[in-house]
């Protein structure tokens, strides 16, 4: 298959290999890395990887560098974090989309976001869309965080999932990892809250239009943290996913307070106000 694949890494020698064999057979794989300081270069070497490093400032600047700054083998570039992996079924549906030859050049996919080896499908709020396939130098990537994916020409959807693993170091770097995250959302929405509310954007056709109109409100809302858990346990019902569905909502409850307290001290920094 005509396809170049990138990895985007930083300190991934736990999750690398795995990601590697699901795009073994791409023959051309670049793995863009932030300057790990564990085995992560050495093990993307070792499988035979083209390996490209800069130093990581922020999620759309360091996607955009790694489509714009690397040179592929091929037109079309299948983006990966070292966490995630592309099922065969995926591999074969972009293939036969490859073929058709039409205008799209971007294409979104949906994950699977694994937790104790079982697919939280109601408590992690899938089905989300994300940027995965690209016609090289056709694609932009804005917001330095929950990144969204631009192009000028068509964008279609694959229906096959990549498989995430969120959890493969642990819980106590999805808290660290996220605390970082928290940080970076604070930053953009208090940004953002500078923007007329964009309520038609809940009607639109577009996934993600209609996602960023939903996070546009919903950050507007008073108890959000709760509100965020009650939605994800019990109207998306992930009480059905047994004890990992519990324990995700609750850690997505703490993620979106940090946001909000974050919010809040840059609001309050903003006006001079003591923290």
């Amino acid at each position: 298959m005509s396809v170049s694949v990138l990895i985007l890494t930083l300190d991934e020698e736990a999750n690398l290999p795995g990601c590697l064999e699901s795009v073994g057979w791409s023959d051309d794989v670049v793995v863009f890395d932030s300057f790990s300081t564990d085995r992560t270069v050495e093990i993307a070497e070792a499988a035979g990887a083209r390996v490209v490093q800069r130093r990581f400032d922020n999620y759309a600047a360091q996607r955009n560098a790694a489509l714009t700054e690397v040179e592929y083998k091929h037109p079309w570039v299948l983006m990966l974090d070292g966490d995630e992996r592309i099922s065969a079924e995926a591999r074969s549906e972009i293939e036969r989309a490859l073929t058709n030859g039409n205008g799209t050049t971007l294409y979104r996919m949906r994950r699977k976001d694994m937790f104790c080896d079982r697919w939280l499908k109601r408590s992690s709020g899938y089905p989300t869309w994300f940027g995965r396939l690209f016609r090289v130098g056709r694609v932009r990537v804005e917001r330095e965080i929950n990144e969204q994916y631009h192009t000028d020409g068509e964008v279609g959807y694959l229906e096959n999932h990549l498989i995430h693993y969120p959890f493969s170091k642990g819980v106590a770097f999805w808290l660290e990892r996220h605390n970082r995250y928290s940080t970076m959302e604070a930053r953009a929405l208090v940004e953002e809250s500078r923007a007329r509310l964009g309520i038609g954007g809940l009607f639109s056709s577009d996934p993600t239009v209609r996602r960023r109109a939903g996070k546009q409100l919903a950050y507007r809302l008073p108890c959000r943290p709760f509100l965020v858990f009650c939605y994800l346990y019990f109207v998306r019902r992930g009480f059905l996913d047994g004890m990992p569905g519990l324990t995700y909502c609750r850690l997505r409850a703490i993620y979106e307070y940090m946001i909000d307290l974050k919010v809040r001290e840059l609001r309050r920094r903003e006006k001079g106000l003591p923290i």
